[in-house]
């Protein structure tokens, strides 16, 4: 019985995450009602404050959902380089890249920061900075990088594709900035490098 209950709750959130992240990427965060998203799921308002706590809750979970995509998809495309450098930089990039993405802009880079706060401190940035300063240290081990303190340094690359993001996806016209947002990023990030 507590087995089944506890499915049941799983498959609820989900559901509510599901009809949350289409509602924002639809409406943005403002216009969303609650009482709409949690009928288009055949739920109860009920349900989402016992999974979420309030819409804003919810937000956080969509936010939370995507941003981890979208690390995952960074990965995935720096996973294609040989070269330890070049995939984090190819990560960086991707990263900056996806503020062109509509679903993105809006619930991550837009909404995100104005309902959750500085996303610095979401947990999926924190998972970010983690792999981002792993990777500095295997760069630092073997001599890529000029030597300097791995969190300063992950905090900093991080901070960097994350605020790329953020100007993409809030300027007037995100495909004429990207371009801009890169050069930038790829020079600012190529200071770390060790002579060689």
């Amino acid at each position: 019985m507590a087995r089944r209950r506890q499915e049941t709750m799983e498959e609820n959130r989900t559901k509510l995450i599901a009809a949350g992240r289409k509602a924002f990427a639809e409406k943005g965060y403002a216009a969303a009602s609650m009482d709409e998203l949690t009928a288009d799921v055949g739920l109860t308002r009920g349900a989402l404050y016992h999974n979420f706590g309030d819409k804003r809750g919810l937000l956080a979970a969509v936010v939370n959902q995507i941003d981890s995509e979208m690390a995952a998809r960074a990965k995935e495309i720096g996973s294609g380089s040989e070269d330890g450098w070049q995939a984090m930089l190819a990560e960086g990039t991707a990263y900056i890249e996806m503020a062109l993405d509509p679903e993105v802009q809006r619930i991550v880079l837009l909404d995100g920061p104005a309902v959750l706060g500085d996303p610095s401190k979401w947990p999926s940035q924190n998972s970010c900075l983690l792999a981002t300063r792993q990777t500095v240290e295997r760069l630092l081990e073997k001599g890529i990088l000029k030597p300097v303190d791995p969190e300063a340094a992950a905090r900093l690359l991080s901070g960097a594709a994350l605020n790329a993001a953020l100007w993409v996806a809030a300027s007037d016209d995100p495909k004429a900035v990207l371009p801009k947002a890169i050069d930038a990023f790829r020079s600012m990030v190529s200071g770390f490098l060790a002579e060689r």
